[in-house]
C-alpha cells in the first residue's frame, strides 16, 4: 500500500530528524547536531551536578503544510507530541505540555486563533507548574484572538516574539514555567506579501535542540 502524500512527507521528517540527532549523539561531538544548548531553567540539583553530562531530552519542531512536534528522550525513547499523523493537529496554535522532570507528556491540544474562544487557551496555559515545558507550533493564523494577557503569559514563558505576532505569521516556540531567562528556542517570520515564500505564507520553520532536564519537581 503506497502511502498518502502527506504521511510520506511526515515519515521523511522524522527519520530525517532521528537520522541526524543519532549520528550527533554516536559521533560524541557535543553541539555537531544542535547548535544551541542551553538550559530553559535550572535548580540546585543541577548546579551540584556541575561537570557532569546532563540528562537531555531532545526535540523536533517542524511548522509548514505540515505540524510534527518530536520529543526524544534518553536512551533514544521517542515521543511524539503532536502530528498530522496522529491527527491532533489543527488551525492555529498546536501546544504540547511536557513534564520537565520525567520527560512525559502532560497534554497536547490545538486552539484555533481564528474563530476559536482564547479563554480554552487561557484556561490552558494559566495553570501550568513550575518546571513544564511548553511546545509551540503554529498553523494558519496563530494570532487573531490573541490578546493582552495571551502574550503576557507566553511572555513569562520566554517568549521574545510573542508581543510581535500577527495574522499568519509563522512561529515555533518551545519554553517553561518558571524559566529564568528568554528561551533561545524560538523562530518567527512575519506575514508579507513581499517576502512570503508561498503565496500568502510565509516559509516553513524547522527548529531542533537540547534541553538539560531537571532532577527534581519544584
Amino acid at each position: 500500500m503506497r502511502l498518502a502524500g502527506p504521511l510520506r512527507i511526515v515519515a521523511l521528517v522524522v527519520i530525517v530528524g532521528l537520522t541526524w540527532i543519532v549520528v550527533s549523539i554516536l559521533l560524541g561531538r557535543p553541539g555537531a547536531g544542535f547548535p544551541r544548548i542551553q538550559q530553559l531553567f535550572t535548580s540546585p540539583e543541577n548546579s551540584a551536578t556541575a561537570g557532569k553530562a546532563p540528562v537531555t531530552s531532545l526535540f523536533l519542531l517542524y511548522r509548514g503544510a505540515l505540524i510534527l512536534l518530536l520529543l526524544i528522550l534518553p536512551a533514544l525513547i521517542l515521543l511524539l507530541l503532536m502530528s498530522s499523523v496522529k491527527d491532533n493537529v489543527g488551525r492555529g496554535l498546536n501546544i504540547a505540555l511536557v513534564n520537565g522532570v520525567s520527560g512525559e507528556l502532560i497534554e497536547a491540544r490545538a486552539f484555533d486563533m481564528w474563530a476559536g474562544d482564547v479563554n480554552d487557551l487561557l484556561k490552558f496555559i494559566r495553570p501550568l507548574h513550575e518546571g513544564t515545558l511548553v511546545f509551540v507550533a503554529s498553523y494558519d493564523d496563530p494570532a487573531t484572538k490573541m490578546n493582552e494577557e495571551t502574550r503576557k503569559l507566553f511572555s513569562d514563558l520566554g517568549s521574545k516574539n510573542v508581543k510581535d505576532l500577527a495574522f499568519r505569521d509563522s512561529w515555533v516556540f518551545v519554553g517553561a514555567k518558571g524559566v529564568q531567562n528568554k528561551s533561545p528556542f524560538e523562530q518567527h517570520v512575519k506575514n508579507s506579501k513581499h517576502t512570503n515564500k508561498y503565496e500568502g505564507w510565509p516559509a516553513a520553520l524547522e527548529m531542533e535542540g537540547c534541553i538539560p532536564r531537571r532532577t527534581t519537581a519544584s
